[in-house]
């Protein structure tokens, strides 16, 4: 009597095809808002660096009696606020560059929603600490749990959404995670310079970023593993059932779903991966173009926005009021990437990045000659949009540039030079306003931009409308 035949697990090529014909569905929107949702924290995370430290200083938290033995460090006493922007990005560094590969060997799932759990209680413990020392030695930990989320998000983004609705997907993930930094302006704002139930303000801003991570972090609970992580590691037939829950959610209305593309060859999912692959062609001249960009980019993006009350002080405005002003450019945030969902698969990423980082180049030299209020807040505003803009089209960008095999490593490596030069950039920019104020500042973004364009505008190959497999052969 013959046996009946076992089911064949679907090949790799076969599957990433199939995700690649889907169309736009709710149940693929509904992971990009849930992986969304998890980044906004984040984002809160990062940017409210801008608005709470105003509070940490007023606190006594920056004097030398409190920052300990980081006191003896002498830029230390030049840049005050620099150690805790140097001790956010260099948790970062440590977490991208040698924490974040763990998503290419444990899953993008399980380290996302670890990482957010890291994050919350690291910092639920910062907003308690009452020395500089111990609040620098906390934030640089919960640093760390950030690096692994900003990496494994545009990792688990790219590979589960399409070819013809990554930007789109970018952006709408940008734009919901952007829409917190208003609501850090806020709260800061209105929070900052008081002490409800006698606990200072800013740490209710710390304490209700971690409340809210919380919450999220139940959510993510649900969410799919990337298919083609699973497709990577031999789990063909968990990566069956995913799609095919896809497939199914897109073909609720009736319509016949497109037929996959070719398969190509499938040797990209059956292939195990390490970084050493990213230095050798095809790779290692993306991933020198990725290095040198993302240490420039920071320098313009968190240089701005991590500073802006800073900025406006030593434009002349005065320390309420800067916080007041730069709610109001915060509210921008969100509306680049909303703005760019009209492009974002229309036009090639690198040039959306090249064009954002010009504009930059600009509106930074004007903001810096400036001193009217309406002038300054327009010209912030002008900014974070371009910013924003650039943010969304690069993490789109650098998860497109690498293989699923090392592609979590990869980004890990290219993003953590970011992280360094923002730590540094941190102390730099606390010596400039000191030294020369903000035009210093302008010259140090300027040339930052321009580094930027150079690197992708002649480095960069084109990626819109081609599937991962295709981009990295």
């Amino acid at each position: 009597m013959n046996k009946p035949d076992t089911p064949k697990a679907p090949s790799g090529a076969a599957l990433a095809a199939r995700l690649d014909r889907l169309p736009v569905s709710w149940q693929i929107w509904r992971m990009v808002i849930l992986l969304s949702l998890g980044g906004v924290f984040e984002f809160y995370d990062l940017f409210f660096t801008a608005y709470v430290t105003p509070g940490m200083v007023k606190s006594g938290l920056f004097s030398p009696a409190s920052l300990g033995w980081l006191a003896s460090l002498k830029v230390i006493a030049v840049t005050g606020v620099g150690i805790f922007v140097f001790a956010t990005f260099a948790g970062l560094w440590v977490g991208t560059l040698m924490v974040s590969p763990i998503a290419d060997r444990v899953g993008r799932r399980t380290a996302f929603v670890g990482a957010l759990m890291w994050y919350m209680i690291c910092t639920a413990i910062m907003a308690f600490a009452q020395t500089g020392l111990w609040l620098n030695i906390w934030r640089f930990i919960a640093g760390i749990g950030l690096g692994i989320e900003l990496v494994t998000i545009d990792t688990y983004i790219a590979e589960l959404v399409p070819k013809n609705v990554r930007g789109r997907a970018f952006s709408v993930n940008q734009m919901i995670t952007y829409a917190v930094v208003p609501v850090v302006a806020f709260l800061a704002w209105k929070l900052v310079p008081i002490a409800p139930l006698g606990f200072e303000g800013w740490r209710w801003v710390v304490l209700i970023g971690s409340f809210g991570a919380l919450l999220v972090w139940f959510l993510l609970l649900g969410i799919p593993e990337s298919p083609r992580w699973l497709l990577k590691h031999g789990r063909n037939v968990e990566a069956e059932g995913i799609v095919a829950r896809l497939e199914a959610a897109a073909a609720v209305g009736g319509s016949p779903l497109p037929e996959p593309l070719p398969e190509r060859n499938d040797a990209e999912h059956s292939a195990s991966g390490s970084l050493s692959e990213a230095f050798r062609p095809p790779y290692r001249t993306r991933t020198l173009m990725l290095s040198v960009f993302n240490f420039f980019q920071t320098i313009g993006f968190y240089g701005f926005a991590a500073w802006v009350p800073t900025l406006l002080i030593h434009r002349g405005i005065h320390v309420t009021e800067s916080l007041e002003y730069a709610f109001i450019i915060a509210i921008a945030n969100p509306f680049g990437p909303l703005i760019g969902t009209l492009f974002s698969d229309r036009c090639e990423r690198k040039t959306q990045i090249v064009v954002a980082a010009f504009a930059m180049l600009v509106l930074i030299g004007v903001f810096a000659v400036l001193s009217t209020p309406v002038a300054l807040i327009a010209l912030g505003v002008l900014f974070t949009l371009c910013s924003n803009v650039m943010s969304y089209a690069f993490h789109n960008y650098q998860a497109e540039l690498f293989p699923t095999r090392f592609r979590a490593r990869a980004i890990g490596f290219v993003y953590s030079w970011s992280r360094l030069s923002a730590a540094f950039a941190g102390l730099a920019i606390g010596y400039l306003l000191h030294t020369g104020g903000v035009p210093a500042v302008a010259m140090f973004i300027g040339f930052s931009m321009l580094m930027v364009m150079g690197s992708i505008a002649l480095f960069g190959p084109r990626t819109r409308g081609r599937a991962l497999e295709e981009i990295s052969p």
